[in-house]
């Protein structure tokens, strides 16, 4: 604008900390700086742009993740035969991200080394199977989310004790779960500006089950067997590399989750300025 606007910044409606959070302005353009970003940065930052009186505003959302806490109680509710029994509460501190799983560990006492039972595991109980006759185990969760794994784990106070033969067993009986959803985006597609001639990606993440099918669409046009895209799927976090965009790339792309039991879509706007 001319003259110069007169810029200011809020988050979530208050006025930023100069100690916190860094601020250039310039006669095109004006920056925000996090030098070291926390989870309590995370927010609806707004600015205005101020001449006389016309003004105009936008808001931008932020969201800082991070790892995890550790699950919550975890309980050794039975033994029988060969199994053991777990049980869990998810972690109190999600990492301001939604938890995607848990890894689930054992360890003979003799040795306690560990060894992974499952990972990626949805649920907050389990059946730990083919556990050695006359050997004691303790269990330990780690939670998941984008950022990784946590720190530490939540483990049994007391191991379990498998049992020799001789004394009989009657295993419990467990009502079958029907664990089928339907798709849907757990993080989002972000809207992006890029420069020409670079590779760039867009990502997002879904959860369902069973595991969706991925389709990638620009301008709702489909993007399968376009040698200029490749489309990657990790553990439920999609990625779809454009290879050295042209400001002809710029445009709506759309990610598409397809499953028995519904779908989901989610977009975001890219585009793509000259390198000049």
């Amino acid at each position: 604008g001319k003259p110069r606007p007169k810029i200011t910044w809020l988050k979530d409606g208050q006025t930023l900390d100069s100690k916190d959070v860094g601020i250039r302005n310039s006669s095109t353009d004006t920056i925000l700086f996090i030098r070291k970003a926390e989870l309590h940065h995370s927010g609806a930052y707004e600015v205005t742009l101020q001449i006389e009186n016309m003004s105009d505003k936008v808001t931008i959302t932020i969201q800082i993740i991070d790892k995890p806490g550790p699950p919550q109680n975890i309980k050794l509710v039975d033994v029988w035969g060969f199994n053991a029994a777990l049980e869990w509460t998810p972690p109190q501190d999600d990492g301001n991200a939604q938890i995607l799983g848990y890894t689930v560990q054992k360890a003979d006492k003799k040795t306690m080394e560990w060894y992974t039972v499952f990972d990626h595991y949805r649920r907050t109980n389990c059946i730990v199977s083919e556990l050695i006759m006359g050997n004691e185990y303790f269990f330990r969760v780690f939670s998941e989310n984008l950022c990784g794994l946590s720190e530490t784990a939540a483990t049994t106070k007391n191991p379990a004790y498998i049992q020799k033969t001789g004394t009989t067993y009657k295993p419990p009986c467990y009502k079958e779960h029907d664990f089928s959803e339907a798709p849907k985006f757990t993080h989002p597609l972000v809207h992006r500006s890029v420069i020409a001639g670079y590779n760039t990606t867009l990502s997002c993440a879904v959860r369902g089950a069973p595991k969706p099918k991925i389709f990638w669409f620009k301008n709702k046009m489909d993007l399968s067997g376009d040698a200029k895209y490749r489309m990657f799927s990790k553990q439920g976090v999609l990625t779809l590399e454009i290879r050295k965009p042209t400001p002809f790339d710029g445009g709506i792309y759309t990610c598409k989750a397809v499953n028995e039991c519904g779908e989901a879509e989610i977009e975001c706007r890219l585009d793509v300025r000259g390198n000049q």
